[in-house]
């Protein structure tokens, strides 16, 4: 006898944990920051509000401090069941104690006030300080290895309680009469892993089992696609005006970017 799909309700949804792999359910009673796009469903009574403008301000000055990206998040407010996915990537959540983690933008899903948000000096990253849980996508299962190590660029999420790396490259493929002529000519390419991150000291270092990075878009850009409000302004990608309906249908057509 075969069994069916799990089906949920909000009694039944995990509080704060994984419901398979690539889902990760939030049991919502305040705030949490979420980055914009990654709620895929919620139950109960929740509210979302812009960065920048709304009524949690004090909220927000207290605990994201990354102008960069405000227009990618927002927070929500009140109580229920958050299911939070990212393309089918892989979803998990982690915990900081009184620490700090930095890791790519585009791989934080949300995070709990607990936690403050500041802009990295390195691009493409944002870092956590604080206590408290945050939920990030990877391209695979994360590994997490301890300094020191060298890491394949494309395969790092973040770090957490260590130094920032430095970039490592190896020259050594150069030497020779047969390095110089493929570095005059390109003949004979090269291997692909002459350059890593370095990383030094104590801490740790978040791995994706995987050396290709999720696609990302450029922060405050609407992602194309259909149904998305914005994403064509109005205008399919051939150029031709979508006919709009009469009256408020046309309003909800325009609201619902169809």
């Amino acid at each position: 006898m075969s069994t069916g799909p799990a089906v949920f309700d909000p009694h039944t949804l995990p509080s704060d944990d994984n419901v398979n792999a690539y889902t990760f359910c939030v049991d919502l009673n305040g705030q949490w920051f979420l980055q914009k796009g990654k709620m895929i469903a919620y139950y109960g009574r929740i509210d979302f509000h812009g960065i920048g403008h709304g009524p949690l301000d004090r909220l927000i000055a207290g605990n994201f401090h990354s102008p960069l990206h405000a227009a990618d998040w927002v927070v929500a407010e009140g109580q229920g069941k958050m299911l939070l996915a990212d393309r089918a990537f892989d979803v998990n959540s982690f915990d900081l104690e009184d620490g700090n983690l930095t890791i790519r933008s585009g791989n934080l899903l949300a995070f709990q006030p607990g936690l403050s948000l500041k802009q990295s000096i390195i691009p493409g990253f944002l870092t956590l300080i604080g206590t408290g849980k945050f939920v990030a996508a990877s391209n695979g299962p994360v590994v997490f290895m301890e300094p020191p190590i060298r890491v394949d660029p494309q395969a790092l999420v973040g770090w957490a309680d260590c130094p920032s790396p430095c970039h490592h490259y190896d020259h050594g493929y150069l030497r020779g009469v047969l390095g110089g002529v493929r570095a005059l000519t390109g003949i004979g390419g090269t291997s692909g892993e002459e350059h890593q991150f370095e990383f030094v000291g104590a801490g740790q270092v978040l791995l994706q089992s995987t050396e290709l990075l999720m696609p990302e878009r450029a922060p405050g850009a609407v992602p194309h696609q259909e149904g998305v409000p914005g994403s064509y302004g109005g205008r399919p990608p051939g150029g031709q005006q979508i006919p709009q309906l009469p009256g408020s249908l046309g309003g909800l057509q325009r609201r619902f970017g169809l």
